[in-house]
């Protein structure tokens, strides 16, 4: 159904639900001739809330989607533009196409599925949170980072919780060691601190996505942000500052200066799914010392010449680190024997292709006067 905590009338604007020329052109494509373009805003299992000039409105897939999901073809997801056709204005909505994804956040399925699991779809800037209490965790971090690397999305680490925490600022250049290049915003959801840091991510039309695990304070962000209570909060367990999932459901919200922001439930698991270019990115620096190493198959585990052990050695590498990018190498070996490597390589280069040629398209507007 509809939304009715938190709504925003856009009649005549679709650009308010973040639509620009990039979509359009994929739009101008497509053919439809009863179908409107909507964006997904919220879903309920099978189930979906869409936004577009008609307002907001449930939305269920056709059978021709249901269809070709099976196979392969893409399955809404919040954040999605897709083609819908509107009837009756008491019916549901019908969506009868995913349009192509500018970028997507995804894991692998939890349980024993060996599939992906799109969690976003078309985010500008992934707000990675994490707490600065005794559940801060860089290991955690590099994985989200790897994967958010992967998706397309340009990635921010938000440091959570600072009115609880004294060593906020030690930790915070903890986090900038290891995530090179990217920013880190240090906050307080509950007091307001630190959030005109944020403000340069918060561009009208720009859509962002709230990542992390339960108890990091993301609902109280989303809170915060929007100016009023939309999203329910509990507090953590004090043993060990976990939290429970307060946020069940994927939903998009228009903030106050036009940004659009997703919050997620958190997440108990965080699978990297065909993430092999984000890990490299993420522990660029130990690829760098690799290549300085004396044998190029060297597995830096104690071999004659080995520039990794020398910076173990002296201290400039974190253990743990190391053992973090084997871990999650391991993760990426596991799914390329899973999975049908050419055939997934094969479907990433076609998606790369596409997208570039779309953006081909999208300049060449952009230089004939267009609007982004």
């Amino acid at each position: 159904m509809p939304r009715e905590d938190f709504s925003v009338s856009i009649t005549g604007a679709l650009t308010g639900w973040g639509w620009n020329s990039y979509f359009e052109a994929f739009w101008q494509c497509g053919g439809w001739k009863t179908a409107v373009p909507a964006r997904v805003i919220a879903q309920q299992r099978k189930f979906w809330c869409v936004a577009g000039e008609f307002g907001e409105r449930s939305a269920e897939a056709s059978g021709k989607l249901r269809l070709a999901a099976d196979e392969g073809a893409d399955w809404p997801a919040v954040g999605d533009w897709v083609a819908a056709e509107l009837h009756d204005p008491s019916t549901t909505a019908v969506i009868q196409e995913v349009l192509a994804r500018r970028s997507k956040f995804v894991r692998k399925s939890p349980g024993k599925r060996i599939e992906e699991q799109v969690i976003a779809a078309n985010v500008d800037t992934a707000l990675l949170v994490s707490a600065l209490d005794d559940d801060f965790n860089p290991r955690r971090v590099e994985r989200y980072l790897a994967q958010c690397w992967e998706s397309g999305a340009k990635p921010v680490i938000v440091l959570n919780k600072a009115d609880t925490c004294e060593e906020a600022c030690a930790r915070a250049a903890e986090m900038e060691r290891v995530t090179v290049g990217t920013a880190v915003c240090v906050v307080s959801a509950k007091t307001g601190d630190g959030f005109g840091e944020l403000e340069e991510f918060l561009r009208p039309g720009q859509t962002l996505v709230l990542l992390g695990s339960s108890g990091v304070g993301k609902s109280t962000i989303v809170n915060r942000l929007l100016g009023q209570t939309v999203q329910e909060v509990h507090p953590v367990r004090e043993s060990d500052s976990r939290g429970r999932h307060t946020t069940t459901s994927r939903e998009l919200f228009i903030l106050p200066a036009g940004a659009l922001l997703m919050d997620t439930p958190g997440l108990r698991e965080m699978q990297l799914w065909d993430a092999e270019d984000g890990v490299a990115q993420v522990f660029a620096d130990i690829n760098a010392l690799a290549g300085k190493c004396r044998f190029g198959d060297c597995r830096h585990e104690g071999e004659p010449g080995c520039a990794v052990q020398a910076a173990l050695d002296a201290g400039t590498l974190d253990p743990a680190r190391l053992e973090n990018r084997r871990k999650l190498m391991r993760e990426q070996e596991f799914l390329r024997r899973k999975v049908d490597p050419e055939a997934r390589h094969e479907q990433k280069e076609q998606w790369k292709q596409m997208h570039r040629a779309q953006r081909q398209k999208y300049q060449q507007r952009q230089k004939d006067g267009g609007k982004q």
